[in-house]
């Protein structure tokens, strides 16, 4: 069963943790009047979220970035549902046969009564998004409790990076950090743990899996 990650007088935000081999999140987006949810990735063991769902209606599927264990799921969902898929419109690797629709940077769209923000977070693939949606945004793999998500290059890092202190840490401090793994975090206790990385010298290579207190 999930747990609510997020809710608000238009919207709750359902949290499915740890799911499949990667130990990925799925959020559900559902609205507090009737209507169709938004279902946020599709990763392996995605048959627990169809199962809680029990039929209800899928609006759409957004997938935060095209890193396989996050739609490792996709074909399951689509036994369920043909509702439209939709990705960051910059985003590369996509599989053909999703038919996938693109994302711009500032859309947005709605579940119920609330209002979904697409927030464009390049770094850890060219087409990573978030999406804040009242006081919460769901980062995928861009922001982490404790550091940015993975980078393959240190171009790629500061690419993050900017992403994160320009689009992310812009956000109210109290805006809740629900990300694509593990445990959320809030804008806030970021802001102060980068605060740290930055008073900092670094390897000019740095990059990999960064930690705001400890790289």
């Amino acid at each position: 069963m999930p747990e609510i990650a997020y809710q608000d007088q238009h919207i709750i935000v359902e949290a499915y943790l740890g799911l499949g081999r990667m130990a990925n999140n799925c959020y559900v987006l559902r609205p507090t009047s009737t209507g169709p949810v938004t279902v946020i990735d599709a990763p392996e063991g995605i048959e627990e979220v169809i199962n809680a769902l029990a039929g209800t209606q899928i609006a759409r599927t957004v997938v935060t970035h095209s890193h396989r264990d996050h739609w490792y799921g996709f074909e399951v969902l689509g036994t369920v549902t043909d509702a439209p898929v939709y990705v960051g419109a910059a985003e590369t690797n996509l599989e053909p046969s999703w038919n996938a629709q693109p994302l711009e940077d500032g859309d947005v769209f709605t579940v119920g009564e609330a209002q979904v923000q697409v927030i464009a977070t390049p770094g850890h693939t060219p087409g990573s998004i978030c999406l804040l949606v009242g006081k919460a945004v769901l980062t995928g793999d861009t922001l982490f409790p404790g550091g940015p998500g993975y980078t393959r290059t240190h171009e790629d890092l500061e690419t993050e990076i900017a992403s994160i202190v320009s689009r992310l840490h812009t956000l109210d401090g109290d805006t809740v950090v629900l990300p694509g793994h593990g445990a959320g975090t809030t804008i806030e206790a970021s802001r102060a743990e980068y605060e740290v990385f930055a008073s900092k010298d670094h390897d000019p290579d740095l990059h990999g899996n960064v930690l705001w207190l400890e790289s």
